[in-house]
């Protein structure tokens, strides 16, 4: 069986498919797919504004700042799909934010009643520092930390499906083997924990492994421009960890 057809047939449906209802806050939909946009990706963004070389104070402000104009403003509606990934459209868009922010010399209000992102700035300041490497750029930054910050959504929304399931204490002991974990052990380890045999324990990874690489793709798939794109995304984004 071809392990691709899900994610072909399903893809009519789901390219670039947040962008496209948060640009409709006229409904329901448009306005809660605006929101986790804004809460799945405000970190990338802060870590762009702070590698520039804001405060944390500063890059928390500004960070609130653009969302808030995408918000406003409505410019999620000049995303246009065919123009490529979405990735690169919020960092170009925060890249003229900042410009403009700087030729205006901060006058413009920031905040507001509408901002819809919540930043835990303690929080965003200690993940900046761990995160850091020295000499990289803000975009290449960036890019590190949208793919971390997808596949955190990627493991927190696979977690949730096996504790739905009633297999928690399944995924919680198995889940180190997706990233190669030293502290996963071994399967023969694993199988004593979990009273399981040793085959089965590895028929258990294999599975979750093959959740794991599918809820990729379906989380890529919402944000470029055609199925072609996935793949060469998915490497693109791996790539910028191993560097």
């Amino acid at each position: 069986m071809d392990s691709n057809a899900g994610v072909r047939a399903r893809f009519a449906t789901t390219q670039w498919s947040l962008v496209l209802a948060a640009a409709d806050r006229a409904t329901p939909d448009g306005e809660e797919a605006l929101a986790r946009l804004c809460s799945q990706y405000w970190y990338p963004v802060f870590t762009f504004v702070r590698r520039q070389g804001y405060s944390p104070d500063e890059a928390q402000d500004l960070t609130q700042s653009f969302f808030a104009r995408l918000i406003d403003k409505n410019d999620i509606g000049d995303a246009d799909r065919s123009r490529g990934r979405f990735r690169s459209f919020l960092l170009t868009s925060c890249q003229h934010f900042l410009s403009n922010e700087r030729d205006r010399a901060g006058r413009l209000k920031r905040g507001g009643d509408r901002v819809r992102i919540s930043i835990d700035l303690a929080l965003a300041e200690g993940r900046y520092e761990r995160g850091l490497a020295h000499a990289e750029t803000p975009e290449r930054l960036y890019d590190r930390q949208w793919s971390l910050t997808l596949l955190d959504r990627v493991l927190q929304t696979l977690r949730e499906d096996y504790v739905a399931s009633g297999n928690e204490v399944l995924f919680n002991r198995l889940h180190g083997f997706l990233t190669f974990d030293e502290n996963a052990g071994t399967y023969a380890a694993a199988a004593g924990d979990l009273e399981m045999t040793a085959a089965a324990v590895k028929v258990a990874v294999y599975r979750l492994r093959r959740r794991y690489r599918e809820a990729i793709r379906r989380e890529v798939a919402d944000t470029v421009a055609s199925e072609e794109e996935i793949d060469d995304e998915i490497r693109y984004l791996l790539n910028t960890l191993g560097s």
